[in-house]
């Protein structure tokens, strides 16, 4: 029985790492890695001892004859993968077993031996952030000091993914371990710029890596955008993850169609999270007020707009599956534009466009969701649209869109635009305003010794929780390179020195204990009330669970 990689592959390839027979594909040596949409098994070569399984830190890995209904097609996607003859080798595979084609990073040198003890700041405590930790807490004897301007640890794995992808949420499980470790120093709630400036954390560490993300978006430049009812995505996924920044904007969902900007995965979680059941979302760890918005809903309707047509689309194969599973949602491709079906009837099997091959074409109706077949909602595909302006005094009423030469006006009362996260600059770091980066070498900060980049602040917006992995294993080596041939810059100050300074210039800050006591207060809300965790979702309420649960400590 051969084991299959699903829908929630993360592409962080730990499941390479343990393979004994190298089955799985495209390894990180190979072209192709980083580049596809997830990672496949090879089921003539799979000899089923489930390593790769125990191994994934997101539960992607299954046994093919165990896969739910809605996951069955992941059996032929892996399969399909390795017709192709002409697959990308690095000459490495073998017929037997092999345990060495990869494995950890080696950093380009013999033993951490080559250099002293390491004083290392990692700001930022999302996946590239905590990859970067792990490397240097397994692989060195540093000491690593984890900073957050958030009271709360998770970056992207808390207030990214989207809450009916639990299994995701779980790479934040093997993030945690982390958290406690003897030679980790916590300091959540402080903001680099704010708090303490780029200096200070240079003066007290022999190194900074920064791995702050992408924390804005992209904006479409057109008339009326700045209308309530006009949002970003990112701003409405933090709001249904009870980012604290985001709790009082809420989103206005009176009005039966809802307008989606953008064809990435970002595009399809908001849509799904709008059509999704609320019974449904109850039982994840969605925001309560989120959770309550969306029981009173009435979109019916979610147009998903593309510029251009469905064989350009970024969204991942496996997530616009996903969408044809939802219970009582039915998606359909809107087919005003002849180019639409002409791409889609020329795609191949397993082209994305070849996903929509089966799916029910429809003309979606100017003014208001026309009446469903059978279904209670509806996600509406809808490529060569571009938006032009938006419409209504007070709110949205109309997004007027391209059709096909001319222009078509859709009633709706909510527009989100998906169309990319975009990094903001750091005070005191470099900043390249084209692109929305740090500028650097190998991770190392232009100009600035002993400062290092990793995540979407060092590449821009593209990769899932995985790809943050190998970025950050380039980083990490740069700087023990960096380590190794003495240049990086002596450090001032100790860590007893900035753990007084952090708590002089703010009084809240959250330490490991204190986040070890958020997270038993949700985890006690959630159990009241039949969920996994209900999120604590002001900055406020963060700080009071830290500090009562540590005072809960000393008085025992």
């Amino acid at each position: 029985m051969t084991y299959a990689i699903t829908q929630t592959c993360c592409n962080d390839a730990t499941c390479v790492a343990v393979c004994p027979v190298n089955c799985i594909h495209p390894t990180p040596e190979e072209r192709a890695f980083g580049s596809t949409e997830m990672l496949h098994i090879d089921p003539r070569a799979c000899i089923d001892c489930g390593a790769c399984a125990d191994a994934c830190p997101v539960d992607a890995i299954f046994p093919v004859d165990a896969l739910p209904a809605g996951q069955r097609e992941y059996a032929e996607i892996n399969a399909a993968y390795y017709e192709d003859e002409e697959r990308p080798s690095t000459g490495d595979e073998v017929d037997g077993p092999n345990f060495h084609v990869w494995g950890e990073p080696a950093f380009g040198r013999s033993l951490p031996s080559d250099f002293g003890p390491l004083r290392v700041a990692v700001v930022g405590t999302g996946p590239a952030g905590m990859y970067a930790a792990q490397d240097l807490l397994l692989h060195t004897a540093a000491e690593v000091t984890l900073i957050d301007r958030l009271p709360v640890a998770g970056g992207l794995v808390r207030y990214g993914v989207a809450p009916d992808h639990p299994a995701t949420k779980k790479a934040g499980d093997t993030f945690s371990r982390f958290h406690s470790h003897p030679r980790v120093r916590m300091h959540l709630g402080i903001e680099v710029g704010r708090d303490v400036t780029v200096q200070e954390l240079a003066a007290h560490h022999d190194a900074v890596i920064y791995a702050v993300g992408a924390s804005t978006d992209r904006r479409l430049g057109v008339p009326g955008e700045d209308s309530p009812g006009c949002l970003s995505a990112t701003s409405f996924v933090a709001w249904y993850n009870a980012h604290p920044e985001a709790v009082a904007q809420g989103a206005d969902l009176s009005a039966e169609r809802v307008v989606v900007v953008g064809n990435g995965n970002v595009a399809l979680d908001v849509a799904r999270i709008l059509v999704a059941d609320p019974e449904a979302l109850a039982g994840t760890d969605i925001a309560a007020h989120a959770l309550e918005a969306l029981r009173a809903s009435r979109v019916r309707e979610v147009v998903v707009l593309g510029r251009r047509g469905p064989g350009d689309a970024a969204y991942t194969r496996s997530e616009l599956l996903a969408l044809k599973h939802l219970p009582d949602v039915e998606l359909v491709v809107d087919d005003h534009d002849p180019r639409t079906g002409a791409a889609i009837d020329a795609a191949g099997a397993g082209d994305r466009a070849g996903v929509l091959r089966g799916l029910p074409r429809v003309r979606t109706e100017a003014a208001s969701p026309a009446p469903g077949r059978g279904a209670d909602r509806r996600i509406v595909l809808r490529f060569h649209s571009e938006p032009v302006e938006i419409l209504g005094e007070g709110g949205v009423r109309s997004v007027r869109v391209t059709d096909g030469g001319g222009t078509a006006d859709l009633g709706a009362g909510l527009l989100l635009r998906a169309i990319g996260y975009r990094g903001l600059p750091v005070p005191g770091l470099p900043f390249d305003e084209a692109a929305g980066t740090v500028p650097h070498e190998g991770g190392r900060v232009a100009g600035l010794p002993g400062s290092y980049v990793a995540g979407w602040i060092k590449r821009g917006p593209s990769g899932g929780i995985g790809a943050n992995r190998t970025c950050a294993a380039e980083t990490v080596g740069t700087l023990l390179a960096d380590a190794v041939a003495g240049t990086l810059p002596a450090p001032t100050g100790d860590a007893k020195a900035f753990r007084r300074l952090a708590h002089q210039r703010n009084r809240r800050v959250v330490d490991a204990r204190g986040l070890a006591a958020i997270d038993r207060a949700e985890r006690e809300r959630g159990r009241r009330d039949g969920r996994p965790r209900v999120k604590l979702a002001t900055v406020e309420e963060l700080v009071a669970a830290a500090r009562s649960g540590r005072l809960l400590r000393l008085t025992r």
